[in-house]
């Protein structure tokens, strides 16, 4: 009998003498017998029905109730919160494993710590850990709440460690500590009270969801895995990246591609580029895993790799963040639904091939065999990592140590467009070259040394100087990092690199970390190949966003350093505060005080300022005082009794610094005036619209939501002084006009909750339209971002689609994806700077563009009140990401502002604010705010 036999048999021993019944049987739902523990309360016993019965749905505050009884019926199990939602529910996570492993559970955590970080130790030391230490492994349920899969495979498979005694799940709980991890709580809440809410059981749905499932960002819940901005986000970064270290996460989602019950990895191509290659080696490994485990237990449909879009290329999901961290991430997407629901014939998935290697038959679908499906991934996982246990232990040290060692020294990431100018080279000056003969021996190696040219090099390290213009925003970006594990470093005094001094406080991150490839992601450009199936296809669209990079994003000045360095630096050791910031002291008699536009956090204070009815004025010229020029934008307080406290408050909460003035600025300026904001949304709401919420909350901007129906009743200039209409809210025709009506249905009144009701409808060409015209042109201010942009042409103004080609006889369409192509990625703009609504910004800016509209303005634009603010100078604005055919944005016009009647629209045809990530261009937004509703002055000094 094997050590592991022997002490599973100790165990049920041991129970047994503790007077606890030792075995029962207990018939599972999918016809087979586990030999469990009577003690465990089966899913049954608790809500009435087994996990995955047709129609049932549990809620979370089940969930909850469950779990607990679970942690105090188990010595296998104990349940911790990781911390709050959005919502305020706790959000849960079970650490279950063998008893004798919860003992020594801190001693497990730091060795998977320490081989995680992979400081301090060698090969020798970091074997005896991986022998001493378990597997980590985390399996989460219920992040995209109507993929209501993923939380209920997490009950069922909680119940099923806890209580089954086979030698398989003994093994399990000896060699894995299992995390399990509730992703969205309050979505789950949500989603299964909605389905539950109707008696008649086939009536169910929980489609035509009243609101997100996430209180602002709904399904980009995925994609908020670099930039933390959700609490849920961050309490489960801080679990994989500062706490746990596991070597790998399994993420769960719904639904598979049709014909198929399952995607599982491998993955296809592209991966990025700058993680360790055991990477993809390791999730291929544990991928064929689940497909094998699949197929012997006789579950067909499970399909990989070109099956479906999932690649590892991205950034930002729960599971793809992993990779940059050394971890193995893996999705599944499987079908199902608590209604029962049918598997389509599709006749090409019922040919075998290594993207489906076992097909399945089209037929009925209960949910319960989804849970099934879900619980035998699981185990494949759980499997694998306990039989390889030593060896994931190892290999993410091992990784964490070829990510140092490549930041401690000279080297080289190869990139597609390196290679690809390399290629064109060696065709120009190679020619004779044959085919054959370039197959069988290449090309001269002297072709590969300009891949090594020093200037190629990848960094040592990114310093961020103190000293730059938004320093504030660059303390937020630098707490992205550290929010996911990042170390950051700040320096104590002045010191000099490569010849450039550098003031105390500034930050720097070393790339001779175990996390370098999340550094390098977050500082890098990123360059997507031209994925073209054939010459002259259409491109392949990435699974997300093909350029990123967060540091362009956020607008933060930064020097990259090639060689080694060092200096008086200390380790950041969590989170850091922007110091405290300084109010001037103003002379007797003085006039007020300065701030700077340069900051995005300047609006924090100008929303406080005003919401207490103190004054602000934005300044149209230069101001000379104080020995120095303050320039254009700078905002000016005067000095009121009420007005030091408040800014002494906001140098403590925030960290900005108000300079003082003696004399009262004089000339043109914009005197600011409280904001009615309306911001408008949908019912079931919108993904832009929750993150722009998200962002007047940051920022301090009081704002309403506002609903067609309510657009629609007229009278918005007695409400609103500016309306926000994010990407989908403006449609270019209207819905009777348009061939994808069946994506866009909402519900009859009749068929939802009446508080609910006044949410419905959309904007229509024909009725909203004219009201918005009427408050524009009676003086209001309208913002449009990405396809809201289309509000230019139904007021008819002389701007036209700048993408378009022109036939021989004249008239014009849309470029083709085979010519145009630009998908998620950063581009660079111009930008007019003395325009007020690029206030605060630079001559040239970061912009994320996702094949978002641009423009061409007609002649005679400037002469009818309609100017450029920003616009594609170049025709290389590619940045960060794939830009196919980027010379046809070249004089493209990214930013309008338009004079309509006593009113001002603006036009952002960029994702200005997407996912609350490009900070660098928050400004348009918060500008176009108070510079459309602002009152034109001139100031005079006080005699």
């Amino acid at each position: 009998m094997g050590k592991k036999a022997s002490l599973a048999l100790l165990a049920l021993v041991v129970w047994g003498l503790q007077g606890t019944p030792t075995l029962a049987e207990n018939s599972q739902p999918d016809g087979g017998a586990q030999q469990v523990l009577p003690a465990i309360t089966p899913p049954k016993a608790q809500f009435g029905a087994n996990i995955g019965d047709d129609y049932f749905l549990a809620n979370y505050t089940q969930f909850m109730q469950y779990w607990a009884k679970l942690d105090r019926e188990s010595d296998r199990m104990k349940v911790v919160e990781i911390g709050k939602t959005a919502e305020g529910r706790p959000q849960l996570m079970a650490i279950v494993t063998s008893p004798e492993n919860h003992k020594k559970l801190d001693r497990y955590k730091e060795i998977a710590r320490r081989l995680a970080l992979s400081e301090g130790l060698t090969d020798e030391e970091a074997h005896a850990l991986a022998k001493e230490g378990k597997a980590v492994v985390w399996i989460d349920g219920g992040l995209h709440a109507s993929e209501v899969l993923g939380a209920h495979q997490l009950m069922e498979m909680t119940y099923q460690l806890v209580s089954r005694t086979d030698p398989e799940t003994m093994r399990f709980l000896d060699d894995v500590i299992i995390l399990l991890v509730h992703a969205n709580p309050d979505g789950q809440e949500l989603v299964s009270n909605w389905y539950m809410r109707k008696e008649d059981k086939t009536k169910r749905s929980y489609s035509d969801l009243p609101r997100l499932y996430q209180k602002y960002i709904g399904h980009d819940n995925n994609r908020d895995s670099y930039m933390n901005t959700q609490p849920e986000t961050a309490n489960m970064s801080r679990v994989l990246y500062r706490e746990w270290f596991p070597q790998i996460m399994y993420n769960h989602h719904q639904t598979g591609p049709a014909g198929t019950v399952m995607f599982a990895p491998p993955f296809r191509d592209p991966f990025n580029y700058v993680f360790d290659p055991l990477i993809p080696l390791e999730l291929d490994l544990v991928g064929a895993a689940m497909h094998g485990r699949m197929a012997a237990e006789g579950k067909p449909g499970t399909t990989m790799t070109e099956g479906a879009s999932f690649s590892t290329w991205w950034n930002g999901g729960l599971r793809t963040t992993a990779y940059f961290h050394n971890i193995v991430g893996l999705l599944t997407e499987t079908i199902g639904s608590p209604t029962p629901i049918e598997i389509p014939f599709l006749p090409e998935r019922q040919l075998a091939n290594s993207t489906l290697p076992f097909p399945i038959a089209p037929q009925a679908w209960h949910f319960r065999q989804s849970i099934d499906y879900s619980i035998t991934a699981n185990r494949a996982v759980l499997d694998i990592a306990s039989k390889h246990r030593e060896d994931f232990l190892y290999n993410i040290y091992q990784m964490g140590r070829n990510a140092i060692q490549h930041g401690s020294e000279d080297h080289w990431t190869n990139y597609p467009s390196r290679i690809d100018a390399l290629k064109a080279l060696i065709a120009r000056e190679e020619p004779e070259i044959s085919e054959r003969e370039r197959y069988f021996r290449g090309y001269p190696t002297k072709y590969y040394q300009l891949l090594r040219n020093p200037r190629l090099r990848d960094p040592r390290g990114y310093i961020l100087p103190a000293d730059q213009p938004d320093f504030l925003t660059a303390t937020k970006f630098i707490n992205t990092l550290i929010k996911s594990g990042v170390t950051v470093e700040q320096a104590k005094s002045t010191f000099t690199v490569a010849g450039k001094s550098y003031p105390a406080g500034s930050f720097v991150v070393k790339t001779a970390q175990a996390f370098r490839p999340h550094v390098l992601d977050m500082f890098e450009p990123q360059d997507h190949p031209n994925d073209i199936p054939y010459p002259g296809g259409p491109p392949k669209a990435p699974y997300d966003n093909a350029g990123w990079t967060l540091a362009y994003q956020m607008g933060i000045s930064f020097d990259r350093i090639l060689n080694g360095f060092d200096g008086p630096f200390v380790k950041l050791e969590g989170e850091v505060t922007p110091p405290v910031g300084r109010v001037a002291a103003l002379p007797a008699g003085g006039a007020g005080y300065l701030l700077s536009h340069a900051m995005n956090d300047s609006f924090v204070a100008i929303n406080r300022l005003l919401a207490a009815q103190q004054q602000v004025y934005w300044l149209k010229e230069p101001l000379s005082t104080n020995g120095k020029t303050y320039p254009t934008g700078t905002f000016f307080i005067p000095a009121r009794a009420a007005t030091k406290p408040i800014l002494q408050k906001l140098t403590q909460e925030l960290g900005l610094s108000f300079e003082a003035t003696a004399s009262r600025p004089t000339g043109e300026a914009l005197k600011l005036r409280p904001l009615r904001i309306g911001l408008w949304d949908r019912y079931g709401g919108s993904i832009p619209s929750g993150w722009t919420r998200w962002i007047f909350e940051q920022y301090g901007f009081p704002f309403e939501v506002v609903y067609p129906q309510a657009l629609d009743a007229g009278g918005l200039e007695h409400k609103y002084d500016a309306l926000v209409f994010v990407d989908g809210a403006i449609p270019r025709r209207d819905r009777a006009e348009r061939a994808d009506d069946d994506f866009e249905r909402t519900p009859q009144p009749e068929e939802i909750p009446a508080e609910y009701r006044s949410s419905l409808g959309s904007v229509t060409v024909a009725k909203t339209v004219p009201q918005l015209r009427n408050f524009v042109e009676g003086g209001g201010t309208i913002i449009t971002i990405g396809s809201s942009t289309n509000l230019a042409y139904h007021l008819k103004l002389p701007i036209a689609n700048a993408l378009v080609e022109r036939s021989s006889q004249g008239t014009e369409k849309p470029l083709p994806k085979e010519k145009f192509y630009v998908p998620g990625s950063i581009l660079q703009a111009g930008v007019d700077t003395s325009n007020p609504l690029a206030s605060g910004l630079p001559g040239r800016v970061d912009l994320f563009f996702n094949n978002s509209p641009v423009f061409r303005l007609l002649p005679n634009a400037e002469l009818q009140g309609v100017r450029p603010v920003a616009w594609f100078a170049s025709d290389r604005p590619l940045r960060s990401g794939w830009a196919w055919g980027q010379n046809y944005l070249q004089d493209g016009v990214a930013a309008v502002e338009a004079q309509v009647g006593k009113g001002k629209l603006f036009l952002f045809g960029p994702e200005i604010v997407n996912r609350a990530q490009p900070h660098g261009t928050f400004k348009f937004l918060f500008n176009g705010l108070y510079y459309g509703t602002a009152q034109a002055v001139k100031l005079e000094a006080k005699g």
